[in-house]
């Protein structure tokens, strides 16, 4: 009895060491939305002693004006695991086409099977409201594979064995800062990932074929100077950091034994709870 007042007094001390996985994952649509979205916040836990996974949902095949879908398939996926191995995660296939990310038994089997190999105490991924509905579906999927983690009836593809510790899902702000309905979305927590940007740079520039794509498909002139203006502007909203990345937190139900927040705990120096929206939620 000594002993578990002491391990509880020291978790209070210390909320790291409650954490019983330090493992995380972003999960992403396309090859490329980690490192607009996820990267910085993902290269944060890293620096702070955090396994790190990444996976995008998509193989990328429509991300091309010059080369068919098989060639396109092949380059999205070389420099997917380029992208990967500049922020040091461990990469995890895709399984599934662009515009065919369904919200499917099928899809989220596999998926559920990918977060029980990493074993994630933190999953990133897109936001519930986004600009497209691969990215909107790749949320629905993880959400319910990460509600499956310690399920031992719900079967994956392939056959992984559940796990049993607490899971929080946070979740992106979506591309250009606001829904499909055009409302704003206000972040609940701002992760600075200023000293980091460089390499979210660096990561970003690892999918070379999508700049010429994103000029022609959605006029972006600058690939890099898109994601750059985007972390600038939700750093402005954070009125404290430079560069940063937005994130909403889950609800707790179904995935903790109580409502954690792992992320605030494992940056506490880089990561600036909105005070406002917490406020909001009543």
């Amino acid at each position: 009895m000594v002993n578990n007042r002491f391990r509880l007094k020291s978790a209070i001390r210390n909320p790291q060491s409650a954490i019983r996985n330090r493992a995380a994952i972003a999960i992403g649509a396309h090859p490329d939305d980690i490192e607009f979205y996820m990267a910085g916040t993902l290269l944060l836990l890293k620096q702070a002693g955090w396994e790190i996974h990444y996976m995008n949902v998509s193989r990328g095949n429509c991300g091309s004006v010059k080369l068919n879908a098989a060639q396109t398939r092949r380059v999205r996926r070389r420099e997917a695991r380029r992208a990967a191995k500049i922020l040091g995660a461990h990469w995890h296939p895709p399984v599934c086409d662009d515009l065919e990310i369904l919200y499917d038994v099928r899809t989220l089997r596999r998926l559920a099977a990918v977060i029980r190999e990493a074993r994630p105490s933190i999953v990133l991924t897109h936001s519930p409201q986004d600009y497209m509905e691969d990215h909107t579906n790749t949320c629905r999927l993880v959400v319910t594979a990460a509600f499956a983690h310690g399920m031992p009836n719900f079967t994956t593809t392939p056959a992984r064995k559940p796990f049993d510790h607490d899971v929080t899902i946070y979740h992106a702000m979506p591309h250009g800062l606001r829904d499909g309905l055009r409302r704003r979305i206000i972040p609940g927590a701002f992760v600075n990932t200023t000293p980091v940007h460089e390499t979210k740079l660096r990561a970003l520039a690892a999918h070379e074929s999508q700049q010429n794509w994103l000029d022609v498909s959605q006029g972006m002139n600058s690939y890099l100077r898109t994601m750059d203006e985007m972390s600038r502007a939700v750093g402005r909203m954070s009125r404290k950091f430079k560069h940063a990345e937005g994130w909403r937190r889950h609800l707790h139900l179904g995935f903790s034994s109580h409502e954690t927040d792992p992320l605030k705990d494992a940056l506490p120096k880089n990561c600036l709870v909105n005070s406002e929206y917490e406020r909001r939620l009543g």
